[in-house]
């Protein structure tokens, strides 16, 4: 049981152990309050942050904010995956397919490869399944093709040679494993730093901000007036353009615009699992439960993540959480390749859900598109909902071309840069993770700590070449290279991090999204109280 003694006892003075470029919250109102901005994004989810991200990069006066923490709903609570989408080939979307694998390698390869890495999935096909072995193999070939075979080439494995990559793999009627590759991230860290990236382009950033209404001008909607919902300050935001990207709360918002605007989406939840795992998997089961749907079981942040369900939700988004019925239903699914041991619910560390936005209209869930409708309102506000975290950089482009394009916005001119942006911006931090590991445990000490290989690790792959900052703090103030757990690679140093240089402003913000000990089950009363005295000290 961890106590106190884990955790460092005695604090310098906090303006000694302090990152002091990112303005406070006060700084920040102030910004907001007396600028018009050309672009003002309502929404921090992935989707708002990649626009926010490329209207900066095009030189646009740009303001984001978010009723809660950045990525602090569904961006936190997907899959993990960067992936061109295997069952869209169902489906015959092959071209979909193929977009979606241009997008990945995108980011994996030029745009975040610090923060994204390859993971090969076995789809294990079982006497009685719903589908068949020459049929998976002709379509994990296919799959590879559409990726260039940039991952290798898509093949059927024999069961055997499959449970040595991953032990719990059940082979109770076990006929063969087809094998492909895709990519796996941290969403909310990949969120995070895109955040980051738009703030450094000169974006005004503010989370924990609640729009309480939207401000007109000739009946054209010109800003928002907003809530501080951590000081109950009021303040508003002018702006040229305001862009809705507020996820499951789009329709809420499109309401301020027009009482009587018509509901333009439905909503699926999607609930996960996070266990700890029994043994050291090598890759991933991507497993059919029908002709359509697929379950995983991913090895993620030295844990499994099972998911993921697919059901429609009616009700408030804010209230979206995992119930008995998705527990069950998760370890069922998880149980027709995943051998029962792995599958105790006392193994369980946290659950999670998310909402995926889909287009309004009739059938299934799981048939639906994920795609990504950008819609003009009676105001003049624009609404963009749908999509996929693999294309999010895709779709921030796109949201700002048909900006450009669309008649009425005088910013249209203005935004001639953006035409001509790099296709690939890199997010902050672009380094090889495998070299920034292998500086921080070879460079130990001054000015560097000598840090254990899983922190080298963690630190390497969830802030890239970042990391060295949050090392030479450690190294200059030892209490802040201690583990914030002993179970956890994470140290006290990022919790400083997080608070000074993003945007980090609850034990939640630190302990759900800048790092991984609540997923983990470690964020204790005492953690979070340590957290929370740190946070005051800004």
């Amino acid at each position: 049981m961890t106590t106190l003694q884990h955790l460092p006892a005695n604090w310098e003075d906090p303006t000694a152990v302090r990152f002091t470029e990112r303005a406070d919250r006060a700084e920040q109102r102030e910004n907001l309050s007396r600028t018009t901005f050309d672009l003002l994004v309502i929404g921090g989810g992935i989707l708002g942050i990649s626009t926010a991200w490329h209207a900066a990069q095009s030189g646009l006066r740009v303001a984001l904010v978010d009723s809660g923490d950045f990525a602090g709903a569904t961006s936190s609570a997907s899959s993990k995956l960067l992936h061109g989408g295997l069952r869209y080939l169902q489906t015959g979307a092959v071209k979909l397919v193929a977009e979606n694998h241009f997008e990945r390698r995108a980011v994996t390869r030029q745009v975040a490869p610090h923060l994204s890495r390859p993971l090969t999935f076995y789809l294990p096909i079982y006497k009685n399944g719903p589908h068949g072995a020459a049929k998976m193999g002709a379509g994990v070939f296919a799959y590879s093709a559409l990726s260039a075979f940039g991952d290798g080439v898509g093949h059927l494995l024999n069961p055997v040679k499959a449970r040595m990559a991953v032990p719990e793999l059940r082979i109770d009627d076990l006929k063969a494993v087809a094998v492909y590759g895709d990519s796996q991230m941290n969403d909310a860290r990949m969120a995070l730093m895109t955040t980051r990236a738009a703030a450094d382009a000169g974006a005004a950033v503010l989370n924990h901000a609640e729009v309480t209404g939207l401000r007109f001008t000739r009946g054209r909607v010109s800003g928002a007036e907003l809530r501080d919902r951590l000081t109950g300050t009021e303040f508003g935001v002018n702006a040229h353009v305001v862009l809705n990207a507020t996820g499951p709360w789009v329709d809420h918002l499109r309401r301020m615009e027009d009482a009587g605007a018509d509901p333009s989406i439905r909503l699926s939840k999607g609930a996960h699992l996070v266990l700890k795992r029994t043994s050291h998997w090598q890759a991933a089961l991507a497993t059919p439960i029908d002709k359509y749907r697929i379950t995983f079981a991913l090895p993620w942040e030295d844990m499994l993540l099972l998911g993921t369900t697919d059901e429609e939700f009616e009700g408030d988004p804010g209230d979206v959480a995992v119930n008995e019925k998705d527990v069950a239903q998760i370890l069922d699914e998880a149980g027709h390749s995943v051998r029962p041991e792995q599958l105790r619910r006392e193994l369980i560390t946290y659950s999670f859900a998310g909402l995926r936005v889909l287009p309004g209209g009739p059938g299934s869930t799981a048939k639906a598109k994920r795609e990504t409708v950008v819609t003009e309102g009676r105001g003049g506000m624009l609404s963009v909902a749908g999509g996929k975290w693999t294309t999010f950089r895709h779709i921030g482009r796109t949201v700002m071309k048909k900006l450009a394009d669309m008649p009425g916005y005088t910013i249209g001119s203005e935004m001639e840069p953006m035409r001509n942006l790099p296709r690939r911006l890199p997010l902050p931090g672009i380094a090889n993770p495998h070299a920034v590991q292998h500086r921080l445990l070879s460079d130990g000490g001054a000015p560097l700590p000598n840090l254990g290989e899983d922190t080298a690790k963690h630190l390497a792959t969830h802030y890239g070449s970042i990391a060295f900052d949050i090392a030479r703090l450690a190294g200059e103030h030892p209490e802040l290279a201690r583990r914030v757990h002993p179970d956890a690679p994470e140290i006290w140093a990022q919790v400083v991090y997080a608070r000074d240089m993003e945007w980090a402003e609850t034990p939640d913000d630190v302990l759900r999204r800048r790092t991984t000990l609540t997923i983990r089950g470690l964020d204790t009363p005492e953690i979070r109280a340590k957290v929370q005295e740190l946070l005051d000290r800004r």
